[in-house]
């Protein structure tokens, strides 16, 4: 069974940087497009970032272009979200998430693996 695991999260104030890691395992890398989503509290998650296998396409949301990075090292078998002038409304729990030979558009229910999630808070 493929396990995703992220990490990075934590509290900073609006205005910093975080940089979150996703470390995947026990599946064929390379035959997924990666992808990052983020949830809050009661609320639906959301689609923030995406880059396809030889990480030569990457997508975002309108509200983190330009802010956020996607990245991935395939022999590590890593992706990562580097988060730059962080705001309070990018507070919520991150997700990883495997979408396997996927569009960089694909929607949260083509995805098929899932990471645990790591909290980011983003303080005024």
């Amino acid at each position: 069974q493929a396990r995703l695991a992220e990490s990075g999260g934590g509290l900073v104030q609006a205005g910093a940087s975080l940089r979150l890691s996703c470390e995947a395992s026990d599946l064929t890398f390379t035959s997924y497009t990666m992808g990052w989503f983020r949830q809050t509290s009661g609320g639906e998650r959301h689609f923030v970032a995406a880059i396809n296998w030889d990480a030569d396409l990457t997508n975002y949301s309108e509200s983190v272009t330009g802010r956020f990075t996607i990245s991935r090292d395939n022999d590590k078998n890593t992706v990562n979200l580097q988060m730059n002038s962080l705001k309070p409304d990018d507070t919520a729990v991150y997700y990883c998430a495997a979408c396997p030979i996927c569009s960089i558009r694909a929607g949260v229910n083509e995805y098929t693996f899932w990471g645990p999630g790591t909290q980011v808070t983003v303080s005024p």
